[in-house]
């Protein structure tokens, strides 16, 4: 694909709607190479601009036959994969709006935003999720057509295989910068609140060439064609969304497959861009030291001292004999980590705002400068970006082209311009409420210094859903884990179990009963977003323990955030030793509630949820807690053996 006569962003700009990004390029170079998709013998696939139109245009036609009109929503529940990127430009094709939700989204979720969005069709992965959503068909008649994704696209491309183009031609030529292409429902560990937010084509093509433009010098240094990049961001998220369009917009071809071992499959891949999460960047990082350090001391030192060289050359203003001699003595260390990063990275785009000063600057001095992005969702996904000229390690760069930050009295930064969202869908109030005088307030306090590069700080209130927000920050009043780690608690002992010293200097309330105590103490716990059901056992057990279970959804959000792997079965995530500590804190702070012989000292955290149809949730929602104790009696009982051992 040859390189566009304007920058991308500005080529972008031009465009009216979101499948323009297949069509135009398939009109210029229909031979494009713009995604590659796992093949049928452990490679890899490569799909040009004019086959993955074709395809496109073939949906597109199916949703016109199967009745999806202009304004309609289509809910799409699916991993990111191939399928799901046909089906969000056929959505879009067809001036329709798209409503994503992850895989591993719990029923709850699926039934409120079909319930809020009234979808006229969906296209369901997973036997749980679907028969969730054909059982809301007799409720919602709108819900007209429900398809399953491991089926393929064929049942819906068949409903149009007679229907002329010029159906879905019509469609797009009349799409607008300001219709709604997407209803979003971030995950978030700081509010339950379920709202869509409302991103048009407008907004999310700005936010797009914004990233695109930014590292635009850097990517166009790559012979044309070589332009690559394995995503391992949710397509469901803002973070991910953009990504994708940002890719295509800056020529990038995208690959796509299943979620699970990422830089294993980033070795066969071998990207020439990397776009990712800090935690990947970390995980290579910390695997090449600890193969240090599993080596002897001395190979260890000499890492570190590579490490300060990389630092040193990156941060040095101008790169004299001297650094790139000293350099150049590591350069084998250095071998090794491009190695597992597949041995062809150019550059690194890395959402979130998390990754360290110190390791920002090692990366640029291996020779992979990293481009870090932060944003939430009412921004379409980013407000401010590093880039070439334009990279400050430890910070997100500076706004991007169109965007204004400001930063109030209390540090929260506001943002005007850009690729703002349309509202929340279906609440007005909410919407006004997210802005001052025009400014959106994000909800996030930054730090911005005099040449404009701004530095995440932390979360001061549950405005808007963040973006890979750091994993160092939690819920509940922006405290951060060095403060969790910070109390008197107890490392976990086993996998998914922590234990917990309950303070001493709390007295309890002559005049209340244990029964509201305990209760007050469960619905503490309940009120945090990560956890869903609690059950404190005390009668007949020498101290106070509890079973804790998580909301799905968020466990998932959780797992994005921290820099978790998508392999990660949703067990593992809840043995996590960090998700484990953040636990513990919310339990002692609970137990603060509590007279000492009702403090909580051990707790088991459970992956699934209690549920009516597994007999443990009676249909009012609560606990069976008779059944609950029998269900768990072993995992109850090794509370009490834990706490012996210790």
């Amino acid at each position: 694909m040859g390189e566009p006569s304007v920058t991308p962003g500005a080529w972008a700009l031009g465009l009216s709607g979101l499948s323009d990004l297949v069509y135009e390029v398939a009109n210029s170079d229909a031979h494009a190479e713009v995604f590659s998709v796992p093949g049928s013998g452990g490679g890899w696939e490569r799909v040009t601009a004019g086959e993955f139109a074709t395809e496109v245009t073939a949906v597109a036609k199916g949703l016109v036959a199967a009745g999806v009109g202009e304004g309609d929503r289509v809910l799409v529940a699916a991993s990111p994969h191939q399928d799901w990127v046909r089906v969000a430009f056929a959505v879009w094709s067809v001036r329709a709006v798209l409503v994503p939700l992850p895989e591993s989204a719990s029923v709850q979720r699926v039934a409120h935003v079909v319930r809020q969005t009234r979808p006229a069709a969906a296209v369901i992965q997973g036997d749980r999720l679907l028969r969730a959503a054909t059982g809301l068909q007799r409720e919602l008649p709108d819900l007209g057509r429900v398809w399953r994704m491991e089926a393929g696209l064929a049942g819906i491309s068949s409903l149009g295989q007679y229907m002329d183009a010029s159906s879905v031609r019509s469609r797009r030529d009349g799409t607008l910068p300001e219709d709604a292409a997407v209803v979003l429902y971030p995950m978030s560990t700081v509010s339950r609140s379920m709202r869509g937010v409302v991103l048009s084509h407008g907004a999310l093509l700005s936010s797009a060439a914004g990233v695109a433009d930014r590292v635009w010098s850097r990517l166009s240094e790559l012979p044309p064609g070589r332009a690559s990049t394995l995503l391992d961001l949710p397509l469901s998220q803002v973070q991910g969304l953009t990504s994708l369009l940002a890719c295509m917009v800056g020529r990038v071809r995208v690959g796509l497959a299943e979620p699970g071992g990422f830089l294993r499959r980033v070795e066969s891949f071998r990207p020439t861009v990397l776009v990712c999460g800090a935690g990947v960047l970390e995980s290579v990082f910390e695997a090449e030291r600890g193969s240090a350090r599993s080596t002897g001391w001395d190979s260890l030192g000499t890492f570190n001292s590579a490490v300060d060289s990389a630092v040193q050359f990156d941060r040095s203003p101008k790169k004299g004999a001297w650094q790139r001699l000293s350099r150049s003595m590591y350069d084998w260390q250095f071998a090794k980590l491009r190695e597992a990063l597949g041995n062809r990275v150019h550059m690194a785009v890395c959402w979130g705002g998390e990754l360290s000063a110190r390791l920002d600057s090692f990366y640029g001095g291996v020779g992979i400068p990293v481009f870090q992005v932060f944003g939430t969702a009412e921004t379409a996904g980013a407000f401010a970006a590093g880039g070439v000229g334009e990279r400050s390690p430890g910070t997100v760069g500076r706004a991007v082209a169109g965007c204004e930050v400001w930063v109030s009295r209390e540090g929260e930064a506001y943002v005007r311009g850009g690729g703002l969202f349309s509202g929340y869908w279906g609440d007005e109030e909410a919407s006004r409420s997210a802005f001052r005088e025009g400014w959106l307030a994000t909800g996030f306090s930054v730090k911005v210094d005099e040449d404009g590069f701004v530095r995440v700080v932390g979360r001061l209130r549950p405005q808007a859903a963040s973006v890979g927000v750091p994993g160092r920050f939690v819920a509940g009043g922006g405290g951060a884990v060095a403060e969790l780690e910070a109390a008197p608690v107890v490392r976990a002992p086993a996998l998914a179990s922590g234990v917990v010293a309950p303070p001493s200097t709390v007295e309890a309330p002559v005049e209340r009963g244990d029964a509201e105590l305990v209760a007050e103490f469960e619905a503490r716990l309940r009120a945090h977003p990560l956890i869903s059901q609690v059950l404190v056992i005390v009668e007949g057990r020498p101290f106070a323990s509890a079973l804790v279970t998580l909301v799905r959804d968020q466990l998932e959000y959780w797992r994005l955030v921290n820099g978790r792997p998508l392999s990660m079965a949703p067990e593992e995530i809840a043995g996590d030793r960090d998700l484990l500590r953040e636990v513990q804190g919310l339990v002692y702070e609970a137990n603060r509630s509590v007279p000492r012989h009702l403090a909580v000292r051990s707790f088991h955290v459970l992956a699934e949820e209690f549920t009516v149809q597994s007999g443990l949730v009676q249909p009012s929602g609560e606990l069976r807690r008779e059944a609950v104790l029998r269900a768990f009696s072993e995992e109850i009982d090794g509370l009490y053996r834990v706490r012996r051992e210790r």
